[in-house]
């Protein structure tokens, strides 16, 4: 873009204008990934043959596929990793899950059970709990919590001014379960 003083010149700018404002910067990042568009690829990707294969997983990954990959193999990673590159990988927490992870069994109790802990709410959300028969009730902020006219930063901060005693905050909104018990047969 020409500086204010040469777009006045080139005749962008009429002169009677007075000062310029330039607009700032606007960066247009990639479009949306589209579904359709990805469903299109995988469907190219199935009517490869195992050395079309080969050939893609080369210009994906920069290197040959190990030479015993049968051809599922190489379509469900490239399909994967196609979606991946679209939609977003695995978070670094999914990562280490299943990497962790001895079995696909395993990885799947490990997420359940992840998944029980954590719980996600919401600004605008209300919490309820009874704490000596009075019912105390915490709104969920943006960043925070608020009750009784305070805000907290943590659910543990609101139990501990409730109680008088340290506790695991979501445990006490109830907002993370028991560990269930896993029989041992």
């Amino acid at each position: 873009m020409p500086a204010p003083a040469d777009a006045a010149m080139l005749g962008l700018i009429p002169p009677s204008a007075g000062p310029v404002s330039l607009m700032p910067r606007v960066k247009i990042g990639p479009a949306l990934p589209d579904r359709a568009t990805v469903a299109v690829e995988i469907a190219r990707l199935r009517d490869l043959d195992i050395s079309e294969l080969r050939n893609r997983w080369h210009t994906v990954f920069g290197r040959r596929p190990a030479i015993h990959l049968p051809r599922h193999l190489l379509f469900r990673v490239l399909a994967y990793r196609l979606q991946a590159d679209h939609f977003g990988d695995l978070d670094a927490e999914c990562q280490r899950l299943l990497d962790r992870a001895e079995s696909p069994e395993e990885a799947g109790h490990r997420a359940t059970e992840f998944a029980r802990r954590t719980a996600e709410v919401r600004p605008g959300t209300v919490l309820g709990r009874e704490w000596n028969g009075q019912m105390h009730r915490v709104a969920v902020l943006a960043d925070g919590f608020a009750w009784n006219g305070q805000t907290y930063p943590s659910l543990s901060k609101v139990a501990l001014a409730i109680t008088g005693t340290r506790w695991n905050g979501p445990k006490f909104f109830g907002l993370r379960d028991k560990p269930s018990k896993r029989s041992t047969a």
